[in-house]
């Protein structure tokens, strides 16, 4: 079994706003054993959804829109669902007084407009939506392969996750039998470069159950292991060996796994020994300030930030900010953004503690404007390693 999604609305291909319905719908089938095999984004033109459902449909068992349901002219998924399989559109009196509730609640009418909303294909099966004014639908039919269904969701992100976990994730488990899971855990790495780990673990990415993949941020890169199981236990159970393999082979550069940052991880570890950071930077656009000052422990561990001077030696500034924030440890750092496309670009660093001071400089070969994050991201991972 698996899924297709598609996201309804001219706003969403024009750049307005960012699809996040979607990545939430396929993770959340990950939970039920549903795989996404294809998502689409279209704007909000009746004959090409029309079009898009059909194929959709005809290709893959469980189609779930988002979008489109408001009670607008530019509202086009029930009309587009009705016309894919050659349906009329019902009026339905019992969502229409749920609408005209709603609307009471907040002491509001009802335009002639929302009543459109009570209106679903004939067939369809309504669904209340108890946190907005939309009703969601879905239409059960039947194609080459089987029993399909195509399943209607409001775009507002909160109401589209209320109707998801309480009437769509059952109905899918029910409907079609579905009893496994598809479970993800992700390693993630820091100081190095995805080709570099692709050479390193290669052979584990041809696998097929559980499958690994990469996934390359800016200064750092994701491996995901991803087990389809009976159950959460038994894809846990596959996942282990591979992760021990993965470890093995980077355990220098696995920071961390899921949703742990690095900015985090290096807060951890400063309040686990009861230090302090401060740091000076220069054409850095307060990144590394911004990161830091974030974090949940940060009253505890980040003293702050300084200006650097012009031409202020970084070794000499590091101490001086560790002496003058009354810290454990002090970071200076001068990041060099060339004048011309060619003229090179990059980062010069010290970093001070009772150790001792070290000094670096990085080139950087990539997008002058992510030259900043870039060069925290590197902070982060040697402040990372010199605390180990």
């Amino acid at each position: 079994m698996h899924a297709e999604l598609i996201a309804i609305g001219s706003e969403l291909v024009l750049g307005e706003i960012v699809d996040t319905n979607s990545a939430h719908i396929a993770r959340a089938l990950r939970g039920i054993g549903l795989s996404v095999e294809r998502s689409t984004t279209i704007a909000d033109d009746l004959p090409k959804i029309t079009a898009l459902m059909r194929e959709a449909c005809a290709r893959t068992p469980i189609v779930i829109t988002t979008g489109g349901l408001g009670p607008t002219v530019d509202d086009p998924t029930r009309a587009a669902v009705a016309a894919a399989f050659d349906r009329e559109l019902d009026f339905h009196p019992e969502l229409w007084r749920q609408i005209k509730e709603r609307f009471g609640r907040f002491g509001r009418i009802p335009g002639d407009n929302n009543r459109q909303q009570a209106f679903i294909p004939a067939g369809g099966t309504p669904v209340e939506n108890p946190v907005g004014t939309a009703p969601a639908f879905w239409v059960e039919h039947t194609a080459a392969y089987g029993d399909g269904v195509i399943i209607s969701l409001p775009g507002v992100p909160r109401e589209m996750e209320h109707l998801l976990q309480a009437r769509v994730l059952p109905y899918l488990r029910e409907r079609f039998n579905l009893t496994g899971v598809i479970k993800a855990r992700v390693l993630r790495t820091i100081g190095i470069g995805e080709s570099n780990i692709d050479a390193l673990i290669g052979e584990l990415e041809k696998l097929t159950n559980p499958t690994v993949g990469l996934n390359a941020h800016a200064g750092n890169v994701d491996i995901r292991i991803t087990a389809t199981a009976e159950s959460e236990a038994d894809a846990d159970a596959l996942i282990a060996p591979v992760e021990a393999q993965v470890r093995a082979a980077l355990a220098d550069h696995i920071y961390g796994q899921n949703g742990e940052t690095i900015d985090q991880v290096v807060g951890r570890a400063l309040q686990a020994r009861g230090y302090r950071l401060g740091i000076a930077e220069s054409g850095a656009a307060g990144q590394l300030n911004a990161r830091l000052a974030v974090l949940p422990m940060a009253a505890d561990v980040y003293a702050g930030a300084a200006p650097l001077g012009t031409d202020e030696d970084l070794a000499l500034a590091a101490e001086r900010i560790r002496a003058s924030q009354q810290a454990h440890v002090g970071v200076a750092l001068r990041v060099y953004q060339g004048a011309g496309p060619m003229d090179p670009r990059g980062l010069e660093l010290a970093i001070s503690d009772s150790t001792g001071t070290d000094t670096q400089r990085s080139g950087y070969g990539g997008p002058p404007a992510s030259l900043p994050l870039w060069s925290s991201t590197l902070i982060l991972n040697l402040l990372w390693r010199r605390l180990r």
